[in-house]
């Protein structure tokens, strides 16, 4: 059963779009003006996506019908629409007004409050030299650690926003559970002089334990004495008995809530390394411009919300369509961490197969999401995008202003975004490329024998998203627009976007595999392929 099997007339409407060209959509007068969206200081062109106005609006009807806005006014209000863990969705309640805080969440809004409070008064200490080292120093560096959405958030608001960094505080951050990128972190440190934030719900991710154990031990050898962990490492955590355990000062340990996913947690107490790099006025101004997309999102009618008209759209490309991708392409190289953090908040949101209700679904939900930075793409994958078979959905995401002075850099590279999009909607039929071949000055023999290896399918159907500069209130906004996106694509696919059972059994596994590296007869449901692999790395350790 597909997803419109019930809806004939979408089913209808997506095999009349598989039959034509997106650029031939343009003969109907000012469609770029028609097609087009403001919110939250963000501009959104999609009318070089493959779909028209009836289209859209069929696609409208059909989320109503669905009870998309009760479903969006359940999660704001902070029902548990988590339903597999029991629990409430409301993280964009962090970059809300107090009074709203209060009025969702009641008694516990102090504890937000105070979190906040907290938080800024961290930043200014650090950044005013009040809070200062074991050994009496200002500090210049921190180490952030943690990982999934404990780390890629953190990730991207560090890249994002380096113009606004505080001078003289270098954050970094440590995910990785290489060893190799552990000592090369370490090797830029000084343990007099750096703050570590150590950040798990749980306390028990055992990549951010291992990496933090090794970060102990370096600070007690350099420092001689236990104190430096009791003075130095802050915890973010909802688990402060084991924080206190480790050695951190429970005065030093910040909350998480069970009703902030992970992969949405900049917002919270997670967002204090990038609070430290950027000051509190500029985070302030990162869930300023959230706030504002989560305004939108609330009150504008689905024919004119931009999160909404993605979320369709998107469906549309993966379901109607039948597009099993999406590619992110951020001509800005501040963005370039984006794709990554956006292949975890959708592939790991929506990238099931079941629906709340536990029953199977027969329709594809997440599309396969990757990208890199412009023009670096270009000259990569790219070339699978406009010659191979395959139709490649795309977001192109630039500013209109860049952040450096190379005035004619940033010229060339949104004429390279723009150029891009209508490359991939247009492409190069044989006659265009025989013409071309011909005007060169090739002969009938060499335009035979090249033309068909310089054709391009175009019809790729693409958004491009415009932003005046990537100020934080900017970033704010789109990460705010692409959370409400996948949430209205789970809502539309009918699964749970906010649990993330596929990343556990990974992690099961690997407790049998470091049981049976310590004890070759541990009990375990490992196939003969990986004892195998385990008994050879054994044997080769020294």
């Amino acid at each position: 059963m597909a997803l419109f099997n019930n809806n004939n007339t979408i089913t209808k409407d997506a095999e009349r779009a598989k039959k034509r060209s997106i650029s031939a959509l343009f003969q109907t007068p000012h469609r770029a003006d028609h097609f087009c969206v403001k919110a939250a200081d963000l501009y959104l062109d999609y009318s070089k996506q493959n779909i028209t106005k009836t289209e859209l609006d069929n696609l409208v009807t059909w989320a109503k019908r669905h009870d998309l806005a009760a479903k969006i006014s359940a999660m704001f209000s902070g029902d548990k629409i988590n339903n597999t863990e029991q629990r409430a969705v409301l993280h964009a309640l962090l970059r809300a007004p107090a009074s709203i805080k209060a009025a969702v969440l009641g008694d516990e809004a102090t504890s937000v409050q105070h979190t906040e409070q907290r938080m800024a008064q961290i930043v200014d200490d650090v950044h005013q030299g009040k809070l200062r080292s074991a050994a009496g120093k200002k500090y210049t560096h921190v180490l952030a650690l943690g990982i999934g959405g404990s780390y890629y958030g953190i990730k991207v608001g560090l890249s994002a926003l380096h113009p606004y960094h505080y001078d003289g505080l270098n954050v970094h951050i440590l995910a990785n559970v290489d060893g190799a990128a552990v000592t090369e972190k370490l090797a830029q440190l000084s343990v007099d002089t750096t703050l570590v934030i150590i950040i798990s719900k749980t306390f028990t991710t055992q990549e951010t334990l291992l990496n933090a154990k090794a970060v102990k031990q370096w600070m007690i050898a350099g420092q001689g004495n236990d104190d430096v962990i009791t003075k130095q490492w802050f915890a973010i955590s909802s688990n402060v008995a084991k924080a206190q355990a480790f050695g951190i000062n429970k005065s030093h340990v910040l909350p998480m809530w069970d009703w902030v996913g992970g992969r949405f947690s900049l917002w919270s107490a997670v967002g204090l390394p990038l609070a430290l790099a950027i000051g509190n006025q500029h985070f302030n101004a990162l869930k300023a411009g959230a706030y504002q997309m989560d305004q939108h999102f609330q009150t504008a009618d689905f024919s004119s919300n931009m999160p909404v008209l993605m979320a369709l759209i998107g469906i549309w490309n993966r379901n109607g369509l039948n597009y099993p991708s999406l590619a992110v392409l951020p001509y800005d190289h501040a963005l370039r961490a984006l794709p990554g953090y956006l292949q975890q908040t959708d592939m790991e949101s929506n990238g099931k197969s079941v629906s709340n209700q536990g029953e199977k679904i027969h329709w594809p939900t997440a599309p396969i999401v990757f990208g890199q930075e412009g023009t670096n793409g270009q000259h990569a994958f790219m070339q699978l995008m406009h010659q191979s078979d395959e139709i490649i959905p795309t977001d192109f995401i630039v500013a209109l202003q860049g952040t450096s002075s190379l005035t004619e850099h940033h010229r060339a590279l949104v004429a390279n975004c723009f150029a891009q999009s209508e490359a991939l909607m247009q492409g190069k039929s044989l006659a265009q490329a025989e013409t071309e071949l011909a005007n060169n000055g090739a002969d009938s023999a060499e335009i035979a024998r090249l033309a068909p290896h310089k054709t391009m399918k175009g019809n790729t159907p693409s958004n491009t998203l415009l932003m005046q500069s990537l100020t934080p209130t900017a970033l704010g906004a789109i990460l705010a627009l692409y959370e409400h996106k996948i949430f209205v694509q789970g809502v539309l696919w009918q699964v749970n976007s906010y649990d993330q059972w596929g990343v556990e059994l990974g992690k099961q596994l690997g407790q049998q595999v470091l049981a049976y590296m310590a004890d070759n007869s541990a009990e375990h449901q490992m196939s003969p392929s990986s004892v195998k692999l385990i008994n050879t790395f054994l044997a080769n350790q020294q």
